[in-house]
């Protein structure tokens, strides 16, 4: 059963984030290539702007950038071929504590399928295989960095994005940040799993608060995402519940 993932990781050492955030009103979408004999893979980035001569500029200031072609205009976007300077490894090896994990993320069974660069980090949607593929990668994630879950949908195969726009609000969308950490982490451990892998305990002890906090959040968690999913519109239950 492969798991479709949009989250968000928090961290300025990301490729073209120092582009983000000194032009923060651009849309910036990448993707990224096959090795070029051995080199760093060519990313394939997408610019929208008012001021695209300023985000041209910007990008190829970038000391991400070693060559930067454009490829296509028109009047509100540009796309452009750029040869990275450095490997996505040597551009992080400084802000993750383990840079060979690292280049082992790359042979997770999983495909990137959208990936926006904000001013402080990645927003990607990207599918895994599998619950083994989602966990070696969220797990190296959640230890570097701080990382944002937007949405976790699990498909047997059928078109699981259907009817909910990749940047839009979706199911979950009312929940905090905290709520969805507790999800994932409750997630990961299996605590959801019959017969559970994990206890309240466990979950609490990982988040580092009290077990009776982990009960309260994970609760709000389940209403929020009950109030989103099935709740009947104007009942008691679809007002969205306090965050915690």
């Amino acid at each position: 059963m492969s798991i479709l993932v949009e989250y968000t990781v928090h961290c300025d050492a990301l490729p073209l984030v120092d582009v983000a955030a000194a032009e923060p009103e651009a849309t910036i979408s990448v993707s990224v290539g096959q090795p070029n004999q051995g080199g760093p893979p060519p990313f394939s980035v997408v610019v929208g702007a008012s001021d695209l001569d300023s985000v041209e500029q910007t990008l190829r200031a970038s000391p991400f950038v070693a060559e930067q072609v454009r490829l296509g205009a028109d009047a509100e976007t540009r796309r452009y071929r750029i040869v990275p300077a450095t490997s996505m490894a040597e551009q992080l090896g400084d802000a993750v504590d383990d840079v060979q994990r690292l280049r082992d993320l790359a042979g997770t069974e999983a495909l990137l399928e959208r990936a926006e660069v904000t001013p402080d980090g990645w927003r990607q949607r990207r599918r895994f295989a599998d619950r083994e593929a989602f966990d070696a990668y969220w797990s190296f994630w959640r230890e570097q960095a701080s990382v944002t879950i937007h949405r976790i949908v699990e498909s047997a195969g059928a078109d699981d994005a259907a009817g909910v726009p990749s940047n839009g609000p979706g199911l979950g969308s009312d929940l905090s940040d905290p709520q969805r950490e507790a999800l994932l982490v409750a997630f990961e451990l299996g605590y959801f799993e019959v017969p559970r892998r994990a206890t309240l305990g466990d979950v609490a002890a990982e988040l580092e608060i009290s077990a009776p906090a982990c009960s309260e959040r994970l609760r709000r968690a389940q209403r929020s995402l009950i109030a989103s999913s099935i709740a009947a519109p104007g009942s008691a239950l679809a007002e969205p519940a306090a965050e915690i």
